[in-house]
């Protein structure tokens, strides 16, 4: 398995999830700790590839935190969300 990091601040666009599922994929990342994104709520949203699990725990829409999980391994990935 393969694992990274990735400072997102481009992640506000929209469709950018997307792109960038396709580099991950180009690296073969399967699991992929997601930095400074900049979404409004919480979720998942998938790709192909990839499912993006992400909280929303900033006003600012400032240090973000989500993760990219290859659907390999999603199974795998138990989502809690701490308060």
């Amino acid at each position: 398995m393969k694992f990274g990091t990735w400072n997102m601040r481009s992640f506000y666009r929209c469709g950018s999830f997307t792109t960038e599922a396709r580099e991950l994929a180009t690296c073969k990342l399967d699991l992929v700790c997601v930095l400074e994104f900049r979404w409004d709520k919480g979720g998942t949203v998938t790709t192909d590839d990839y499912t993006f699990i992400y909280v929303k725990r900033n006003e600012n829409l400032q240090l973000e935190t989500g993760f990219c999980v290859h659907y390999r391994i999603l199974s795998a990935v138990k989502t809690t969300v701490c308060y």
